[in-house]
């Protein structure tokens, strides 16, 4: 029998809205509140991005690098990352997500969070959640350990994150052919991945992912709070 795998995006899929710039804003506030002066420069990165000037990798460490620093020791950062992670969980996380989730662990699937945002919290969401591995974008560290405002590898993002997904599987030994792979995302840039999977699952999809959803055959599930009770099921039993 196939090892079964329940592959999760986090923004907007687990959780109700994005955590970026929430989390930026939270280590802001606590770490260097000075910084929350730099805002205009933040959004002019951002308009950068917006004309295509920078990528999003890029405008990820600038904006890293303004609201929270060039480099941080780990110990500053980690209560700032906990307690981030405990107030998204506590209210940022989708009712619906959460019973998927339960549903697919108690069918016994290794349950695997693959998502552009941070290692840094997203795995501290992760944890409180359940899951048993994380796939994230990292952070470097300097020669004395201190995290840095530079993106370690890829950005796990659109074909990067399934790049990163199977490098994932043969760090761990497993080879595709032996696993079954279910994928949920919102979003139109995880169709590598979708496509990629045997199952995919279109949660809280925009347009543009639930037309291509509905082309593919895929399932589509709303687990916002007012359709989470109705549109929310058990996962199917893996083959």
């Amino acid at each position: 029998m196939k090892a079964a795998l329940a592959i999760y995006d986090m923004d907007k899929t687990v959780t109700r809205r994005a955590t970026y710039t929430p989390f930026l804003l939270h280590a802001c506030l606590r770490l260097a509140p000075w910084r929350m002066l730099l805002l205009p420069i933040v959004l002019a990165a951002v308009a950068a991005y917006g004309l295509r000037l920078i990528d999003r990798g890029r405008l990820k460490e600038i904006n890293y690098t303004l609201l929270i620093g060039r480099r941080v020791e780990p110990e500053r950062l980690e209560p700032v990352v906990e307690s981030f992670a405990e107030r998204q969980v506590a209210t940022n996380i989708m009712p619906g997500a959460r019973r998927s989730i339960e549903a697919d662990r108690a069918a016994g699937r290794r349950l695997v969070m693959a998502t552009a945002s941070y290692r840094l919290y997203a795995a501290s969401i992760a944890r409180r959640l359940g899951f048993d591995d994380v796939i994230a974008t990292d952070t470097k560290r300097d020669s004395r350990g201190r995290i840095v405002a530079r993106i370690d590898g890829a950005n796990c993002y659109g074909l990067g994150k399934l790049d990163m997904i199977e490098a994932w599987l043969q760090r761990e030994a497993l080879e595709r052919d032996a696993v079954h792979i279910r994928f949920y995302s919102d979003h139109i840039s995880d169709h590598h991945v979708h496509r990629w999977a045997d199952e995919a699952v279109a949660a809280n999809a925009h347009d543009r992912l639930v037309r291509l959803a509905e082309a593919e055959g895929w399932e589509v599930v709303d687990w916002s709070d007012r359709l989470a009770e109705a549109s929310s099921r058990p996962p199917r039993a893996a083959p």
